[in-house]
């Protein structure tokens, strides 16, 4: 009985030695980004949210999309949540710990997609085109550091 102890406690030492625990890095984890392509909104509209959360902690960004009434805050804070979570996963793909409430806005853009184009009936028989335009969402997130 006591040999099965001493074995059992061997086999959990040996185990234990073999994980391994998030390693602390002096330099900073690297950025995270997230792209989305084709959104069907205006880049106007669009930029005029990114431009309030840019260069803020992700947790107060996340607080104003969720409580914007535009339409385009809703893309967004999909796009900055997939970046939180590409930045978590990079973590712990490397083993390192990360700190979600570090994470901020380092790069936000938008750029203009590709417009969808189509027409609308007019007077007199005629045809005008309208352009539907599209959006590129861009988020970048770093950890900052001192913290």
């Amino acid at each position: 009985m006591a040999v099965k102890k001493v074995a059992a406690k061997k086999v959990a030492a040996r185990k234990a030695a073999v994980r391994k625990a998030p390693v602390q890095r002096a330099e900073p984890l690297p950025d995270a980004t997230a792209i989305q392509r084709g959104a069907r909104q205006s880049p106007y509209k669009m930029r005029l949210v990114i431009d309030q959360i840019r260069g803020k902690n992700v947790n107060e960004a996340l607080g104003l999309l969720k409580f914007s009434k535009k339409h385009a805050a809703m893309q967004i804070a999909k796009t900055l949540n997939s970046a939180v979570a590409n930045a978590e996963h990079a973590a712990r793909q490397n083993n390192e710990s990360l700190d979600v409430d570090t994470l901020f806005i380092k790069h936000a853009i938008v750029n203009e997609g590709p417009k969808i184009k189509r027409f609308m009936p007019a007077a007199q028989g005629r045809a005008t085109p309208i352009q539907k335009r599209t959006s590129h969402v861009h988020i970048v997130v770093g950890a900052k550091e001192g913290k």
